[in-house]
């Protein structure tokens, strides 16, 4: 059997990436400063920032058999990345992303998830079997939610569930079963139903996630860094993230963030939240000054001189 630190049930999707100026209005055509084409997929990018960090990953991901899913497969495994339960979907187009990015570095994304709508909990049970107990399961909502909802009831270890794309009156049981529950601001604002544009309107919503049946619940505030609970304390934590010169693109920040907080929590398991949590902040800040999404992200020697390990990363009671 093979020892695997983070096992992935998740997306994998191709990036068409537009940068313009500023993003455009209803209706409205935008002449673009350059084009670029890149792999992406929540699922994918998450297990690629594991990988680079040193972890050993799998992943569980439904691409086209067309050329773009057989250059994807082969860019996972450049990536290092298991792919023994990636497939090929015969008459199924591989998952697109249009992306569009601001001189700002905002973004707006539209995806058509294509292939992904195969995957099946099937392949995490037939992973499971050959892979030594793996340590970190990460899901998301790219792919079929009744899935998505048994590969959590399926795996022992810790879960992370990143509930992106948003739903709005999720089924409890994604809640439920997730170890860790992550959301951005705006993702926590529609499943709660409530406004969270401040550390203060996290606090709430985070509550609100544990009334839900929450475990831990992270939600990922940008340039306002995280803000956190665990169900058994109640006590709800703020860890800011320090300020970067330049924002060129936030795609994949989010996914930087999840891929480095499983690493820790596989690698270093004795490490506090708090200080997952700061590391994995940190992280994403480098993503976000470079271009692309999996491109951005570092590998472990960009990062040795950091000391994540040992950095004490500010923190405040809510």
């Amino acid at each position: 059997m093979e020892a695997v630190d983070v096992i992935v049930f998740g997306s994998a999707i191709v990036d068409f990436i537009c940068y313009c100026p500023r993003l455009p209005k209803v209706g409205e055509t935008l002449h673009g400063d350059r084009f670029s084409t890149g792999f992406g997929g929540k699922g994918a990018n998450q297990c690629v920032a594991a990988a680079r960090l040193g972890a050993k990953t799998a992943m569980i991901a439904s691409l086209g058999d067309d050329q773009w899913g057989r250059d994807y497969l082969e860019n996972l495994r450049k990536e290092g990345v298991n792919t023994d339960f990636v497939q090929l979907i015969q008459g199924e187009t591989t998952g697109i992303a249009a992306i569009n990015v601001s001189e700002g570095g905002d973004n707006q994304i539209v995806i058509v998830v294509g292939a992904n709508n195969k995957l099946s909990a099937q392949g995490l049970k037939d992973a499971v079997k050959k892979f030594t107990e793996p340590k970190v399961l990460i899901c998301q909502l790219e792919t079929p939610v009744t899935e998505t909802i048994e590969a959590l009831k399926l795996f022992s270890g810790v879960s992370i569930l990143n509930a992106a794309p948003a739903m709005k009156n999720a089924p409890q049981d994604l809640i439920r079963f997730a170890s860790i529950l992550c959301v951005n601001e705006s993702e926590a604002g529609l499943m709660t139903g409530m406004e969270v544009s401040s550390v203060q309107d996290a606090k709430g919503a985070i509550k609100r996630f544990i009334e839900l049946g929450a475990n831990t619940v992270i939600i990922t505030m940008g340039g306002k860094g995280a803000v956190y609970s665990e169900a058994k304390s109640r006590k709800v934590i703020h860890v800011p993230v320090e300020s970067v010169a330049k924002v060129v693109d936030t795609t994949g920040a989010g996914d930087a963030f999840i891929g480095v907080l499983a690493y820790f929590i596989a690698k270093h398991p004795n490490m506090s939240m708090t200080q997952t949590i700061g590391a994995a902040c940190e992280i994403a800040s480098i993503s976000v000054q470079h271009p692309g999404t999996q491109s951005s992200f570092p590998y472990a020697k960009n990062i040795e001189d950091r000391n994540l390990l040992s950095k004490k990363f500010a923190y405040f009671d809510l």
